[in-house]
Order: structure tokens, then C-alpha cells, then sequence
């Protein structure tokens, strides 16, 4: 996967280095070349100097083979203005931005695009929006038979009763997150586009959930 970012502070050379460390590409964007220091004299990937909403500097980043654009800069308009760029004006299929101001979350994710709280999340929530898979438990219960998990839903599931999907997987709905809020499920709670879904699962069961929650729904209404 090559991924694009824009932003090298503490978040962004921390996603860099964790998806290089995956063997992902990366090329990172910042307006201050002094940024980069962050990553290391290791770091081999390509870093640009400039704003990530430059067509120049993104062509220089990779924009036209990037699987994922991430906006993890300081300001709140240069990510979303640089996040949809990147999705409407190159296709990118996944693209994340991040935000100061969680009031703006609604608005962002009416445009599709997934943001996080810089105060609430970190390069490894990041991380796990892009790489979902082989990602640590967010919580293990002491005796190691029950743990939580971020469950990735197809689409097919938008518009159907959380209960339908617990039916479905026979695990349990921990909570949602929806606009950048945690939210309790209840019996009339309705997936909808852009939700995250935690799970607790069953030592064992995790890979069997994915699968089921991962795929279009069979049989269900």
C-alpha cells in the first residue's frame, strides 16, 4: 500500500514510520523541511516540501498510486481542503482527516470523509483505519478469553439494526463511535455510513466476525 500524508508532526512521523515498518511506501508532505528530522535518519521514503493541496507536490508525493491519503497538518482547513482533493480530484479510496475542532466532524463526514479528534486519537487509531488487519486488541480481558475489537462493516450492512449484526456474528456490540462520539447501542440503533463498530468477541472468534461483518449481509433485513 502507498499512502500519502500531510503533515510530519508528531502524529504523521509516527504513521509514516509505523507503515514502513509494515512495508507500506510512504510519501509525507510538510510545508517545513525540518519536520522530516522526525523521522529519523533512517527513514528512506520520499518527503516533499510543500502544502498537500498543490497538484505539484502531491504528483511528487505519489497521489496518482496511493492507495490512502491521510491530512494530519495544523490547521483544520488545510485537511479537509486537502482531504477532499485527494478524494474527489484523484480517487483516492481511502482518505482520513485530522481536526482541532470536533464540531466540524458532522459536516466532514457528510463529504465522506473520516476525521479524527486530535485530542481523543493518535497515530495508532490512524493506523488502524488503515491497516485493520493484525491490529492488537483494544482491550484483552485478564484470563485472555474475551477481548475488544474494531469490526469493519461492508456496506451492505448501512441501514440495518445492530442487533441484526449481533445476530449474525452471535458476538456483542460494545459500542459505536459516530461523528467522533462514543455511543452505547441500543435495540433500535441503526448502522449508518461512517460508524465505527467495537465489538467483544470470544477468544478464537475474531477472525470469524470479521468475515461475517466484512461481507454483504445474507438473508437479512
Amino acid at each position: 500500500m502507498h499512502v500519502v500524508i500531510m503533515g510530519c508532526g508528531r502524529v504523521g512521523s509516527s504513521l509514516a514510520r509505523s507503515l514502513v515498518e509494515r512495508g507500506h511506501t510512504i510519501g509525507i508532505i510538510d510545508q517545513d523541511p525540518k519536520a522530516f528530522r522526525r523521522l529519523g535518519p533512517d527513514f528512506d521514503e520520499t518527503t516533499v516540501r510543500g502544502v498537500g493541496f498543490d497538484r505539484e507536490v502531491l504528483a511528487k508525493a505519489g497521489i496518482g498510486r496511493a492507495d490512502a491519503f491521510v491530512s494530519v497538518s495544523s490547521g483544520d482547513n488545510s485537511n479537509i481542503i486537502a482531504a477532499r482533493v485527494a478524494r474527489e480530484n484523484y480517487g483516492v479510496p481511502k482518505v482520513i482527516a485530522r481536526i482541532y475542532d470536533p464540531q466540524r466532524a458532522t459536516v466532514y463526514e457528510r463529504l465522506g470523509i473520516p476525521t479524527v479528534a486530535t485530542v481523543r486519537w493518535t497515530a495508532d487509531r490512524l493506523l488502524r483505519h488503515l491497516v485493520p488487519d493484525g491490529q492488537e486488541a483494544l482491550w484483552r480481558d485478564p484470563t485472555a478469553t474475551l477481548s475488544m475489537v474494531e469490526v469493519l462493516c461492508d456496506e451492505g450492512w448501512y441501514g440495518t439494526a445492530l442487533a441484526v449484526l449481533e445476530h449474525a456474528t452471535g458476538h456483542r456490540v460494545a459500542y459505536i463511535n459516530r461523528f467522533g462520539r462514543a455511543a452505547l447501542p441500543t435495540a433500535s440503533t441503526v448502522l449508518q455510513d461512517g460508524d465505527q463498530v467495537f465489538m467483544l468477541v470470544a477468544d478464537g472468534d475474531e477472525a470469524g466476525i470479521k468475515r461475517i461483518a466484512g461481507a454483504a449481509p445474507q438473508g437479512v433485513s
